[in-house]
């Protein structure tokens, strides 16, 4: 690729598919030799105005001269990269390493000149906008912490890319010449910026697949059956606003249509734009069919067609290809294997899947990585009953199927900003990206409810997912994700339940809960349920078995204006006698209570095999399938989760939440916009922890509104720091710090640590205290032994020589020798609680904080609290306060409560090391001791590695294959 005269090999690294501004992709990669025919053939397609722009001159052509030049490079002091679609360029920049005269230079010159050129036909897709990321992050790799550019007046488009780009700026102007010069290091606005523009990018991606104007089937049978030709139907049925075509290469000459809709033997014999094809051939057809799509610009794939990474390694070889041949021509995919998409927006009505019946249009969007679970999440949506009414439907679905393109992060990405989407369901399998997915979730969740379970937690993820590997156990993630502001939940009933009460509740100010019905047991078990998860219940008010509808309708008026209640739960069973209230009257009772007031406070139901209570409360706002559609098999009958039991189709509501046959019935009208639903569930134990997930948000919510600060201590020395980690890992690639480099390097964070001596013999550790001072404390450090006081491994309080030798001599007659315990010999720290407290980085979640109390109980327990670095002073003080052990530091049983805000700072002080400097992987404190005044760390260690090339922080890119 490059001549022997080359400084560096090819960066591999460097290349990177990225989402343009119109959701399209391209490929970023070095510029080599190999490319002069590219680069001359994408120079004769830019206009002469932008030739003038780049060169400041008349240049129609390069010469053999410049073509050299621009395609031979050192990749460290000359740089330069390609956009491209395919074979072809459709954007380029370079970097030029200069000296403080502007001459080009070499070695410690921090700066460089950049330049960008962009085919007319690509402007404003923000192709100079993702080649400007990636070149300042190659720049800042091989040490270059300036660009310069400069730039005609008339130019605006290139001074606004760089004007918007958020890093710190100066401008001249000299000769006619605008001279732009700007630092690379990421600053809060340029990484905010380049964020907003991800946000966008892969938003329109997904939208492009969501709502196409235009969707070809390829793979339709000509007779009636098959995946294809059903998928062709559901989006005929379904009613899709836009053009529809049917593709089979098998088609007889002369046939034009199948079943009304125009049919062609491929999609490059359509004529006029095709926005979307869904993709249903055999797995060996597929490139075929993707060449044709790419031939006629068709803008994304919904591949269904199995055969890939689920198969084994010969598919995940198969499925590879398939991403790369999609992103060269500019296309995204959501599959493979994939159980489809819907969209119910009237606009569009999109039911491109295997789903026979299109889901009412509601405000829940729902994604799935499994085709079976996704049939049975559509189905619980969808029933009037299911043992939630049917108080909403779908805006989107998207079944991922292996997710090797198309991800949950993509779909967060277009949610975050679809006004038709109110709330957010995900069932996942894996997490490709979960640094990404944790950012994306926070930002979503601080909008609107973001509800996951996650399958596969206690094993390897699905075959055909792409998963970064993590050292973190599931409940660490799962904490990371609540710390985002995801609802985690453990079953798909479980997801259904809360998203249900999320789509069309307010959320609750707090957990004070009121309960009334015509239940006394039915209430009882509420108000235990409460206090089961958390919340605060008052007693129930029981309003006996006689109670008529409107006695529901003023107990729960009373409850809503009551201000000592932040949620009302109503509890109901059958009642018999000639004055039972009936199903219709008690669900208009409590919706014209809730209609009444402000709805400031959720309203539940718990309902116990009243068939009818949970339709009447829906009304004419289920989300029930058309009543044509409703004689069909329950398709959540394949779709039920391993050992969870089917849900029978009775007549009435189970505690498995099956539902009442509707068939036959009169098809609901849809429901106004202001309508005040009410949820109902067939278990209070159900409904309660619907509600504690809502007030967890709700709380979650309040907080991230004032989310804190991460302090800025004066005494810390960063700059010492980094030159300290810097002069160590020039001995070696990874390494545990000695003792001495460890307490160095924290003490540059304002982290002492208790000294330790070695103490191989008795006289030593005699020495050793006399040079510490008595009281002292004689520990053996052996990998057994160490920070493992109950099996007798410390001596503490020996006041004196004669104590410490005694002491000296027991432990070497208990433990062995010396050389095999190796003591140590230590300043007795004031009396505390013992702590731990670490921080690591994880190459799946990032930079993780995390606290305990030290001891076996607390490590048996799994007595262990989690945060993102970098930390904030609210997060510090929520860190320590989420442990179960958490009394012992605030006074349990009488003993005197310790230093809390000392170890607060402690964390932060970690946190600020682990962010500032990447190259700090893993810290360790332990023990910690907290005493009623200040803190002590008794012992750390320190692992260095070199950082990562790119983080999160980095430039956009999609996953690699």
């Amino acid at each position: 690729m490059q001549t022997s005269s080359d400084r560096h090999e090819y960066p591999a690294h460097w290349e990177a598919d990225v989402v343009l501004r119109d959701g399209g992709t391209a490929r970023i990669r070095p510029i080599t030799a190999d490319d002069a025919e590219r680069l001359v053939s994408f120079y004769e397609q830019v206009s002469d105005e932008s030739k003038y722009y780049r060169f400041f001159a008349p240049y129609p052509r390069l010469s053999a001269k410049d073509v050299h030049r621009f395609t031979h490079h050192d990749f460290v002091d000359r740089v330069g990269l390609a956009a491209a679609i395919g074979d072809e360029f459709i954007g380029t920049v370079r970097y030029d390493r200069i000296d403080a005269g502007g001459r080009p230079a070499t070695g410690a010159a921090d700066e460089a000149e950049v330049a960008f050129l962009v085919q007319d036909a690509h402007q404003g897709r923000g192709v100079a906008s993702a080649l400007l990321e990636h070149i300042a992050a190659v720049a800042r790799e091989r040490g270059i912490r300036r660009f310069a550019a400069e730039v005609l007046p008339a130019n605006t488009k290139m001074i606004k890319v760089f004007t918007d780009a958020g890093y710190t700026q100066k401008r001249s102007f000299e000769d006619g010449v605008v001279r732009l010069e700007f630092g690379l290091e990421p600053t809060d606005r340029s990484l905010a910026v380049q964020y907003a523009r991800e946000q966008r990018a892969e938003a329109r991606s997904v939208q492009r697949l969501l709502a196409p104007g235009a969707v070809a089937v390829i793979g339709t049978g000509r007779a009636p059956g098959g995946v294809g030709r059903s998928i062709l139907d559901n989006i005929r049925d379904g009613g899709f606003t836009g053009r529809l075509y049917a593709v089979n290469g098998a088609l007889p000459e002369g046939r034009k249509e199948l079943d009304g809709v125009p049919a062609f033997r491929s999609v490059r014999d359509i004529d006029g734009p095709v926005d979307l094809a869904v993709v249903a051939v055999p797995a060996e057809r597929v490139p075929e069919v993707v060449a044709e799509c790419g031939e006629h610009d068709v803008q994304g794939l919904v591949v269904v067609s199995a055969g890939y990474a689920e198969s084994g390694p010969e598919g995940r070889e198969r499925q590879r290809a398939l991403v790369r041949q999609a992103r060269s021509h500019g296309m995204r995919i959501i599959g493979p294997n994939s159980f489809g998409v819907i969209n119910t927006s009237p606009e569009v009505r999109l039911n491109a899947s295997l789903a026979p019946d299109m889901p009412r249009a509601g405000r829940i969007g729902l994604f799935a990585q499994s085709g079976a679970i996704g049939v049975a999440l559509l189905s619980r949506l969808h029933r009037r009953g299911g043992g939630v009414t049917g108080v909403t439907g779908l805006s989107t679905f998207v079944s991922s199927g292996n997710r090797a393109d198309v991800s949950g992060n993509d779909v967060l990405q277009y949610w975050y900003e679809d006004a038709d989407t109110d709330v957010a369901l995900m069932y996942l399998e894996s997490i490709g990206n979960p640094r990404k997915f944790t950012r994306l979730a926070r930002r979503t969740a601080a909008a609107k409810p973001l509800v996951v379970v996650q399958g596969a937690r206690h094993g390897a993820g699905p075959r055909g997912h792409a998963v970064r590997a993590t050292r973190l156990p599931h409940a660490t993630v799962s904490a990371l994700l609540r710390q985002a502001g995801v609802i985690r939940v453990d079953t798909i009933t479980d997801l259904v339940d809360a998203g249900l009460l999320l789509a069309r509740q307010p959320l609750p100010a707090g957990p004070r809960v009121a309960i009334l019905g015509n239940s006394e047991s039915l209430g009882l078990l509420t108000y235990d349920a409460c206090l089961a998860e958390g919340l605060r219940p008052h007693p129930p008010q029981d309003l006996t078995t006689a109670a008529s509808a409107a006695d529901f309708h003023a107990a729960l008026s009373r409850a809503l204006a009551d201000d000592s209640s932040d949620a009302v739960v109503v509890t109901a069973i059958p009642s018999v006698g000639e004055g039972s209230v009936g199903d219709a009257a008690l669900a208009e009772a409590l919706r014209s209570a809730a209609a009444a007031e402000q709805p400031t406070k959720p309203v539940l139901v718990v309902h116990v095999e009243l068939g009818g209570l949970a339709e009447a409360l829906s009304a004419a706002t289920s989300t029930a399938p058309q009543p044509s559609a409703a004689s069909g098999p329950d398709p959540a009958a394949g779709g039920t989760r391993a050992g969870e039991r089917a849900e029978p189709r009775t007549g009435t509501a189970t505690e498995e939440g099956a539902e009442a046959d509707d068939q036959g019935a009169p098809a609901p009208a849809p429901p106004p916009e202001d309508a005040h639903l009410i949820p109902a569930y067939p278990a209070a134990e159900r409904a309660v922890r619907a509600l504690a997930q809502a007030v967890a948000y709700g709380q979650w919510r309040r907080d991230a509104a004032d989310p804190g600060k991460v302090p800025a201590y004066e005494d810390i020395d960063e700059r010492g720091a980094a030159a300290l980690i810097e002069g160590l890992l020039a001995r070696g690639q990874g390494l545990n710090l000695t003792a001495e480099a460890t307490c160095e390097l924290l003490a540059a964070y304002g982290i002492h640590v208790h000294r330790a001596l070695p103490a191989p013999t008795p006289d030593a550790a005699a020495e050793a205290a006399r040079a510490l001072g008595y009281p002292v404390a004689l520990k053996a450090t052996a990998p057994h032994l160490r920070h493992r006081a109950d099996l007798g491994g410390v001596r503490l309080d020996l006041a004196d020589e004669e104590q410490l030798r005694r002491a000296y001599a027991e432990l070497t007659e208990l433990f062995g020798s010396p050389g095999e315990l190796r003591p140590v010999v230590q300043r007795m720290a004031p009396r505390g609680v013992d702590t731990v407290v670490r921080a690591v980085i994880d190459p799946a979640a990032g930079a993780v904080l995390s606290f305990g109390l030290a001891g076996a109980a607390s490590q048996l327990l799994g007595d262990m609290a989690h945060r993102l670095i970098p930390v904030t002073d609210r997060d510090a003080t929520s860190l320590v306060r989420s442990i179960r052990t958490a009394p012992l530091l605030f006074g349990w049983r009488g003993s005197a409560p310790v230093d809390t805000p000392a170890l607060e700072e402690l964390m932060l002080r970690v946190s600020r090391l682990v962010h500032d400097h990447p190259e700090v992987v893993a810290v360790t404190l332990e023990p910690v001791v907290v005493a009623p005044h200040g803190v002590s760390v008794l012992s750390a260690s320190v692992r260095l590695a070199p950082p990562p090339a790119r983080d999160d922080h980095g430039p956009r890119t999609l996953p690699a294959y």
